[in-house]
């Protein structure tokens, strides 16, 4: 096995290799389902669906938690301001856990549109509470927590390595405290484990808080931290160390930062081996915001005429760990890429695994190029997710299909080379590329017929006639070929 994956752990490309041979646990961080997700937020998860596709392509057994935030997912990193779902329910008029099952569904959709493999587990954080509570009964018997008037915090001091991952300069972040929201908190990087349901207000989402997690044996009604969850989860489903742990770069200061203290300050040893982490997409070169009005959905792609995996292919156009730009002229772009490759998997239809005498050598020659190109993308995408490589790497080869005659094409050979795509990149080249109906075939044979007797308005009226139906006709020095309209 030879896979590299660029690790934030140790800032370096690393050579991976699994805790237990043959098996991966994975965990990536799951939207907070408060609204249609953004393309910023898809783009990740096209990104992490890749991974699973190339380890299981390594004859790895992956094991996946995709958590769904439905509760405790502030507005402010600070664990200051409304709850996401609870700000949902304002905005819709709907309750908290309405707005979580909406959203929750639309995110399945999603997945299920742009064929995201469906991870082996998907929980949702009021799934856990008890889970969650338990690990701040396990932080609190190991000194690693205080109560202030709004919540029970993690006391980052207590967790020595806490600055590491992300390189933060507490010093800084100690002089800036005097502008703290929460004077109570002891330092500017502790978090909230549990918060209190604030006096008077009554929240679709709260739960009693135990009596001994508490410094006073109060039961106030409560809620947990958006870091929380994670670990709980982790912890539950795949063990106290896995071997990958994804999600984005805004992750790395905060989330990701405090899942690491809560994790190994609970466990006692390292959360994950691996930390991957993909850069943001922008929109017309700017920030998705809200406010800019650029926080563009599925939806939005589908009203512009695109399909979703006309968007999957844009997003793996980048590389996870560059900077992308959304904007729709790319998305056309990447349409028209991929209408192209769907052209080339349909000669499939028109070719045979028979090899023309005349031609054995270079037919031969072709089809060890297309096997060998299967294998290429392989080890493109095996060296740190490279999909634009292998996406050159297909292109190229389409070119050397595209410029041979139909009957030098050897139709496993490309069939096979269509399955790799699809195994590794998820486009679903061969489910969209269905062969036209017998009738139609034997209408391009009449066609054919016209033009030899130079009947060429009938032959045109032919032609006319299929493109209604979709198909495309393309004359070429060794036959008529046909495509999708």
């Amino acid at each position: 096995m030879n896979l590299k994956f660029y690790n934030q752990l140790t800032r370096r490309r690393d050579m991976f290799s699994p805790i237990e041979e043959g098996k991966v646990t994975l965990y990536t961080c799951g939207p907070t389902v408060y609204s249609d997700l953004t393309v910023g937020n898809w783009a990740a998860y096209i990104y992490w669906d890749t991974l699973v596709r190339v380890l299981r392509a390594h004859d790895l057994n992956v094991t996946r938690v995709l958590n769904i935030t439905d509760v405790g997912h502030l507005v402010s990193d600070e664990d200051e301001g409304e709850d996401k779902l609870e700000k949902g329910a304002t905005r819709e008029g709907k309750t908290a856990w309405e707005v979580a099952r909406l959203y929750t569904e639309r995110f399945m959709d999603g997945m299920t549109s742009l064929n995201l493999v469906r991870p082996e587990h998907m929980p949702r954080a009021t799934e856990y509470i008890d889970q969650q509570l338990e690990l701040v009964r396990t932080l609190k018997e190991k000194g690693h927590t205080y109560q202030i008037g709004d919540g029970i915090y993690f006391d980052s001091e207590t967790f020595p390595q806490y600055a590491d991952f992300a390189e933060l300069d507490l010093e800084k972040q100690k002089a800036g405290a005097r502008i703290e929201i929460n004077p109570e908190k002891r330092n500017a990087s502790d978090f909230a484990l549990w918060k209190f349901t604030p006096e008077g207000q009554n929240r679709d989402m709260q739960w009693e808080t135990p009596a001994d997690l508490t410094s006073d044996g109060d039961t106030p009604m409560g809620f947990p931290g958006w870091h929380l969850e994670c670990s709980a989860m982790v912890l539950e489903l795949l063990g106290t160390t896995i071997d990958i742990h994804t999600g984005g770069i805004d992750h790395i200061p905060v989330h990701h930062t405090n899942e690491i203290a809560q994790s190994q300050s609970a466990n006692g040893v390292k959360l994950s081996n691996f930390w991957l982490h993909n850069n943001h997409l922008k929109v017309d070169g700017t920030k998705i915001s809200k406010s800019l009005g650029n926080g563009y959905t599925l939806d939005d792609i589908i009203k512009h005429g695109f399909g979703p995996l006309d968007f999957r292919l844009f997003v793996l156009q980048g590389h996870y760990k560059s900077e992308g730009n959304f904007t729709f002229e790319n998305v056309e772009a990447a349409a028209h890429r991929r209408r192209h490759w769907r052209n080339i998997a349909a000669l499939r239809h028109q070719t045979h695994d028979t090899l023309v005498e005349d031609t054995v050598v270079e037919t031969e020659s072709k089809t060890v190029a297309l096997y060998a190109s299967s294998q290429a993308i392989l080890e493109a995408l095996s060296d740190d997710l490279n999909s634009p490589l292998a996406l050159s790497i297909i292109d190229e080869s389409f070119s050397l299909v595209e410029k041979s005659r139909a009957n030098d094409i050897h139709q496993h050979a490309l069939t096979s080379f269509l399955e790799t795509i699809d195994e590794l990149l998820g486009l679903d080249l061969l489910k969209t590329t269905p062969d036209i109906t017998d009738e139609q075939k034997q209408f391009i044979v009449a066609r054919n017929r016209a033009r030899e007797r130079q009947d060429f308005k009938e032959a045109d009226s032919m032609r006319e006639k299929l493109e209604k139906q979709g198909v495309a006709l393309r004359d070429t020095p060794s036959g008529v070929i046909w495509e999708y309209a």
